[in-house]
């Protein structure tokens, strides 16, 4: 029986990751066809294969290796991949955001080189390193999901849910390259992300649960406070939640104000215009020069 939280949790995370993947993929392919290299297809499939298989084997072995841990060092480790999972996804989302209306450029200058030096393996490279990236923040993110909720049997549901989001970004993937203009990506990436922010701010409540259950935090360490009465994180609808958001019926204040402080300082910055910040920068940059 699936978990539909930790479920819902993977299909957002691979749905979301995974476009971003499909669409270098299809930036780099149309322009190989746009200038008669589809003899290079190959190549790139390659370097594709290699940065998934990698990806894979590097979130099994994590996923593995904290399961082998005698305690505490078992919920040290959690807490730690929890951390660096939220950590990383946000650091992506604000470089995606930021980097979006270049990264078409950027590849297809790469692709250039690569050819232009005479070395076909080169594109393979290209593409592994376009993917990897990408790749490895999926697998941290869905190790830190299927740990959250490991207790709860979520974790075959998180990897179920990512592989349903990684087939549905393939097809967006693929309508990209044949010139398809029906999905909205600027929108799309903009609510997958916060949808991501949300589900990252339940990684960082969840870690800092592990490491005040082994008296890492001791400040804050009381029962915030107690809704298992009214909604308990074990069952249906909170059972729901907990896998998704990270839900607790029985937070320590420590984990409520990491969770609330995480969800409002990145959700501050993340919906923040664009243009509001090089506006900044500029103003930063001309009162630099005259001063």
């Amino acid at each position: 029986m699936f978990d539909l939280g930790a479920l819902t949790s993977g299909l957002v995370i691979g749905l979301r990751e995974g476009v971003e993947a499909a669409l270098i993929v299809s930036i780099v392919l149309a322009y190989l066809a746009r200038t008669g290299n589809r003899r290079y297809f190959g190549r790139v499939w390659l370097g594709v294969a290699g940065a998934v298989a990698a990806s894979a084997m590097l979130g099994l072995l994590i996923f593995v290796t904290v399961g082998e841990m005698p305690a505490p060092y078992e919920q040290l480790f959690e807490g730690l991949t929890l951390l660096i999972a939220a950590g990383i996804v946000t650091w992506m989302l604000f470089w995606m955001r930021r980097q979006a209306a270049s990264v078409s450029g950027q590849l297809r200058s790469a692709v250039d080189q690569a050819i232009g030096e005479g070395g076909a393996w080169a594109l393979a490279a290209v593409a592994f390193v376009a993917v990897i990236r990408e790749g490895v923040e999926t697998a941290l993110f869905l190790v830190g999901q299927a740990t959250a909720v490991r207790a709860s049997n979520g974790a075959a549901s998180v990897l179920v849910g990512a592989l349903a989001g990684l087939a549905l970004a393939a097809l967006i993937g693929v309508g990209f390259y044949r010139g398809t203009r029906r999905i909205d990506l600027a929108r799309f990436f903009r609510w997958t992300g916060v949808a991501l922010v949300f589900i990252a701010a339940g990684l960082v409540g969840q870690a800092v649960h592990e490491f005040v259950e082994i008296g890492v935090i001791g400040l804050g360490a009381a029962t915030a406070y107690d809704l298992n009465a009214v909604l308990p994180d074990d069952t249906g609808v909170g059972a729901f939640l907990h896998a998704l958001l990270g839900y607790s019926a029985t937070p320590s204040w420590a984990q409520v104000i990491a969770h609330a402080g995480y969800l409002v300082v990145v959700l501050a910055f993340y919906l923040r215009p664009i243009r509001a910040l090089g506006a900044t920068r500029s103003a930063v940059s001309r009162t630099t020069t005259t001063g």
